[in-house]
C-alpha cells in the first residue's frame, strides 16, 4: 500500500484546525508513509517510529536498485545509510548521486543533511584485534549519525590480557560499551565482569577454520557468565551502534 500525500495533508489539516489531538494525529500517521517501488517498499516513517531512517543492506541488491532507493530516501529529507558497501558500489552511486560519502573502514556509504548534535556521554567501542576494526567502525559511524560520541579502544584481545587491565579506568568511565571480537570471542565476558555498565557484544567472522565464520565467538558470547552482556548477530556493527545509541539517550 502506498499512502498518498493527500491522506497525510488531511490529517495535518485536522490537527491544525483542532479537530483531532496531537496524540490522535500521531496515531493516524504512525505508519505513514511508505512508497511501493515494485522491487522495494521504502519505509519513510521509520525515523519517527524508531529514531533512525530505514537503512540499506547492500549485499544481494542490484546497484541500480540501491541507487533508486537512495535517491528516494534523500529526497524525503532523511539520512541515508548503506551498510556492507564496496568501493565499486560507491563508485557507481557517486556518479549518480555526487553528494554521497564513503567510509571505507566502516564499509558504509552515507549522507546526512544535518550535522548531528552530539550527546554528552561517549559510547566506548572495544575490539579484540585489528581485524575486527571494520565492524567497530560500522558501529562508530552509526553512533555518530545518531548523535553519539564514539570512543575507541582497539586491539586489546585476550592474547595480551595486560592490554585490557591497563585500561580498566577507561572502561569503568563508560556508560555503555560495545565489545567486538572474533576467534573465541572471550573479550566480551572479561570486560562484562569488570564494569557496571551494559556491554553489547558483537561476534565477528574473523578467525581460523574452527571459528566457523563467527559461530564460535557467537556461542561464547551467548554463554557469557558475566551479567549485563547482550549479544548482536555476527558482524552486526550497525545493530550494536543503534542499540548503544538507545541506551545512551
Amino acid at each position: 500500500m502506498d499512502y498518498s500525500n493527500r491522506s497525510i495533508n488531511k490529517v495535518l489539516s485536522h490537527l491544525k484546525d483542532g479537530r483531532i489531538s496531537k496524540k490522535a494525529a500521531f496515531k493516524k500517521l504512525e505508519h505513514f508513509p511508505f512508497h511501493d517501488m515494485g522491487f522495494a517498499k521504502i519505509d519513510f516513517h521509520r525515523a519517527v517510529r524508531k529514531g533512525f531512517p530505514e537503512v540499506i543492506f547492500a549485499p544481494g541488491k542490484k546497484d541500480r536498485d540501491i541507487a533508486e532507493i537512495a535517491k528516494r530516501i534523500i529526497a524525503s529529507g532523511n539520512t541515508l545509510l548503506i551498510t556492507k558497501a564496496s568501493p565499486e558500489l560507491y563508485g557507481y552511486l557517486r556518479a549518480v548521486i555526487p553528494i554521497l560519502k564513503f567510509n571505507e573502514n566502516a564499509r558504509m556509504i552515507y549522507y546526512a543533511k544535518k550535522r548531528p548534535h552530539f550527546k554528552k556521554n561517549e559510547v566506548l567501542i572495544v575490539t579484540a584485534g585489528t581485524s575486527d576494526i571494520p565492524v567497530a567502525e560500522e558501529a562508530a559511524l552509526t553512533l555518530e549519525l545518531l548523535g553519539n560520541r564514539a570512543g575507541r579502544l582497539y586491539d586489546v584481545g585476550v592474547a595480551g590480557i595486560h592490554r585490557v587491565v591497563g585500561n580498566i579506568p577507561l572502561l569503568k568511565k563508560a556508560k555503555v560499551i560495545i565489545v567486538i571480537a572474533g576467534m573465541e570471542g572471550a573479550l566480551a565476558s572479561i570486560i562484562g565482569g569488570l564494569v557496571a555498565c551494559p556491554v553489547i557484544a558483537v561476534p565477528t567472522s574473523v578467525g581460523y577454520g574452527a571459528s566457523f565464520g563467527g559461530l564460535s565467538s557467537l556461542l561464547t558470547m551467548l554463554n557469557s557468565c558475566a551479567p549485563g552482556v547482550c549479544v548482536m548477530n555476527i558482524d552486526n556493527g550497525f545493530g550494536a551502534g543503534y542499540f548503544a545509541g538507545l541506551i545512551n539517550k
